[in-house]
């Protein structure tokens, strides 16, 4: 829902602000506009849902003025000129962790092979179609292991969680983005993936095609501040790092 923050504050409010994101970065992007809507009095309205529904959603030409999402995602629609070139701003690293059921026993997932022996005892097991999915299905790949889960794999829903079908004990072994884990009930984390294979997306944003002059200017200031120093805190509160 749109959020209008001390709109008072400014006699001359920024036009609203109309996003889509990936379901990876929701919470940070609360806090961030929360942050900015205290600064500039002005209405924010970002949806998360699935990445790769957002991304298809901007590809199509829907009306957003701004798009968080993975960075090779923006690229492509940079690319296919739905955002335009010379906005992208990274904002934020995120890795995976993993996570189970809470009070059900812990793996060890101390380093690669502890991670590698987790998944193949794991009763079945779960991970995003985003671009950390992607990765870790190469990574079972180069295991020679991929072959031995893919009937294990349950895939979530667009825009579910991973982590909720842990809570609810639909997956015993559920791989996704710390971020989206941190604040969810019902898991135990059993901490991020070890260095060695740790899997780090790149979220960034840029200014959609479709915005009007106005709604563009608004977003380049919203993303400068998503970008300065004044936003690291809410980053690092919600698991992720400063780009």
């Amino acid at each position: 829902m749109p959020q209008t923050l001390n709109p008072d504050r400014n006699p001359d409010p920024m036009p609203t602000i109309r996003g889509i994101s990936s379901m990876a970065t929701r919470q940070v992007l609360a806090d961030l506009v929360a942050a900015f809507g205290l600064r500039s009095g002005g209405t924010v309205a970002i949806e998360s849902v699935g990445g790769v529904d957002a991304a298809k959603r901007v590809l199509a030409g829907e009306a957003f003025d701004v798009v968080i999402l993975a960075s090779d995602a923006i690229d492509k629609l940079i690319a296919a000129g739905r955002v335009l070139a010379d906005s992208k701003v990274d904002l934020v690293h995120s890795g995976v962790a993993v996570a189970v059921q809470a009070g059900s026993e812990r793996p060890d997932i101390v380093d690669e092979d502890a991670v590698r022996r987790a998944v193949l005892a794991a009763r079945n097991l779960s991970y995003s179609t985003g671009p950390s999915g992607v990765a870790l299905a190469k990574l079972f790949d180069r295991w020679g292991i991929a072959d031995a889960v893919r009937s294990r794999t349950v895939t979530a829903p667009p825009g579910v969680p991973v982590g909720s079908l842990v809570a609810k004990g639909e997956v015993a072994l559920g791989f996704q983005q710390y971020s989206e884990l941190i604040n969810l009930g019902g898991i135990d984390v059993l901490g991020p993936l070890p260095p060695a294979i740790q899997i780090t997306t790149t979220f960034s944003a840029g200014v959609c095609a479709t915005a009007a002059p106005a709604q563009a200017d608004a977003v380049r200031q919203m993303l400068a501040f998503m970008a300065s120093t004044d936003a690291d805190e809410a980053k690092r509160r919600q698991g992720m790092d400063p780009a």
